[in-house]
């Protein structure tokens, strides 16, 4: 006769087998639940991992010299990468399993969090100065706020723009000073290159929201104000403007690492001098394994490299606008269109930097760029649009709380709560 009760053995190896199924799931390799994605998901997730292989191969050969010089050993940065990835790899499949509106509702706090973290790293002794800017907190692990902040910005810049006409003016006040803090203080590390960017990307999910005219023109002449002013005041960015403009009158000072860059991107031509073969970076190029390393790209893999580079961000662009257009609600939404802008806009930053499109910043090239902080908030950013991709098209995920107080509504059932 068949006993209901199991042998303790039995259920320890159940609770095991349970828990290293789960664990498989946070590697995106043993995901099994990803055969069921929508295929946005799936293309998403994709080329997400393409991405991130193309930018680990080339940190490889754009860091082995710098590294080979200062610490004898040329997979130094490589290593210290690799350990990041597993990290955001773990990061990024939590996210592509967990509801937006989980996700949406701690956002506030983590905002406000990073917010202060912010602020410490301008207290002399506190934040930690590299080239002149304090942007990262001292400490055994470098934490940048201002890197790790952008998808949270992201997720309460789609919150309270896709409730705007039920908000008070006392809470859209609210935060939009909280969105001002943070640009004034990232602003004053300063890091005019990372406050454009959050600033372009919260006035874009703003204008997706579709807020009044007058309000976005009014913030975006503010913006335009506040980069004049601070281009105006701090001598060593009127003198990258400057010698953006004619890097070559002053190729030994300001713009040295323009020219170098355009050197390398130039000497690719049609197919690249290979592989490892870069010769800027072998000490010409200045911070090739962060801000110039598309330079590095293009020396390698030429012309032929950057057009199938430039294919992969343009279908991952058209992949985020396409989930954008599926997206159930607007938070989903305007969260599609704060990531695409946040992974394409920055990354065509980059390199219309690094090809001297652009006044010389200090933007990383996400996927590419050394750096943990960028990498676990690119891994992080991709999975926020997978998880919407995956929202948005699959019929068993629970809908997300603004809209279904938006239902009730309009039955008459309660009043609006703010989040």
């Amino acid at each position: 006769m068949f006993s209901p009760i199991q042998p303790k053995g039995t259920i320890t190896s159940n609770i095991s087998l349970v828990f290293i199924v789960n664990l498989r799931r946070l590697i995106p390799v043993f995901d099994n639940s990803v055969s069921v994605w929508a295929l946005e998901a799936r293309l998403l997730r994709w080329l997400t991992l393409i991405w991130l292989f193309m930018g680990l191969v080339m940190l490889f050969s754009a860091s082995y010299p710098v590294a080979d010089a200062n610490y004898h050993d040329g997979l130094y940065y490589f290593k210290r990468q690799l350990l990041w990835v597993v990290v955001g790899l773990i990061e990024f499949n939590i996210i592509v399993n967990l509801p937006i509106r989980k996700i949406a509702g701690i956002s506030p706090w983590v905002v406000i969090l990073f917010l202060i973290l912010i602020l410490v790293t301008l207290v002399p002794g506190l934040g930690k100065n590299d080239l002149g800017a304090s942007r990262r907190l001292l400490g055994p692990v470098p934490i940048q706020p201002s890197e790790l902040i952008k998808p949270f910005l992201v997720l309460q810049s789609a919150r309270l723009f896709s409730q705007w006409e039920r908000l008070s003016w006392e809470i859209r006040g609210a935060w939009l000073g909280v969105f001002s803090l943070v640009l004034l203080g990232i602003l004053a590390q300063p890091n005019l290159s990372t406050t454009a960017l959050c600033g372009m990307t919260i006035w874009l999910i703003a204008l997706g929201a579709g807020l009044p005219y007058k309000y976005l023109g009014g913030t975006a002449v503010g913006g335009v104000l506040l980069a004049v002013l601070s281009i105006s005041f701090k001598e060593y960015q009127r003198k990258r403007v400057m010698s953006f403009l004619n890097p070559w009158a002053d190729a030994q000072g300001n713009g040295y690492q323009l020219v170098q860059s355009l050197l390398a991107v130039g000497s690719g031509e049609k197919w690249g001098t290979g592989f490892g073969l870069s010769q800027q970076k072998l000490f010409y190029l200045p911070i090739q394994d962060t801000d110039f390393i598309f330079s590095v790209f293009a020396e390698e893999f030429g012309f032929i490299g950057c057009i199938v580079l430039l294919l992969l961000l343009g279908l991952y662009a058209t992949l985020g606008v396409i989930v954008a257009l599926k997206a159930k609600n607007s938070v989903l939404r305007l969260v599609a269109i704060g990531v695409t802008i946040l992974m394409v806009g920055q990354s065509f930053l980059h390199i219309g930097v690094a090809t001297g499109v652009l006044p010389t910043t200090g933007l990383p090239l996400p996927m590419f760029s050394y750096g943990g902080n960028s990498m676990m908030t690119s891994l992080l950013a991709a999975g926020l649009l997978i998880r919407v991709a995956r929202e948005s098209s699959e019929a068993d995920v629970v809908p997300f709380r603004g809209e279904r107080e938006k239902k009730r509504e309009r039955r008459g059932l309660h009043k609006t709560k703010i989040f």
